[in-house]
């Protein structure tokens, strides 16, 4: 049989999610970074059906939701219950410089990976400078 040792654990699950005080939103922590011309999003969403997760763009905001259902029935006498379940939501406020047309989203091993490319008028560019006799190029 499982015990439970710390008998005020739930009583801080309550007050984390009444309260929103946790470090992280419940059930969705996120990594975030740029490698080249796209930023990368990490979900974790372990025990997600991946039929479950949606996605939507409005005005540069993302928002992600997915749903987490326990294992067990309703008519079922939990003695634990320490994973959150439920439908877990989150948005992400995405800059100008992203192009939200051609974002691409997987799903794999709990993870839902985003892949959010920049737009190409964003990108750096050089400029051709005429005149003279001969062009220069500017930029980086």
């Amino acid at each position: 049989m499982l015990l439970r040792t710390d008998p005020f654990r739930e009583l801080d699950r309550l007050v984390e999610r009444v309260w929103g005080t946790a470090a992280h939103p419940a059930g969705m922590p996120m990594d975030a970074w740029r490698e080249g011309d796209s930023f990368f999003v990490e979900l974790d969403l372990p025990g997600v059906n991946p039929e479950s997760i949606d996605l939507d763009v409005e005005r540069n905001v993302l928002t992600v939701r997915a749903e987490r259902k326990p294992a067990y029935g309703d008519d079922t006498e939990t003695v634990i219950t320490e994973r959150p379940a439920g439908t877990f939501s989150r948005q992400l406020f995405l800059g100008e410089t992203l192009d939200v047309e051609r974002i691409e989203a997987s799903y794999e091993a709990g993870v839902l990976q985003l892949r959010i490319p920049v737009a190409e008028p964003a990108k750096p560019r050089k400029i051709a400078i005429s005149g003279g006799g001969d062009q220069k190029e500017l930029g980086g």
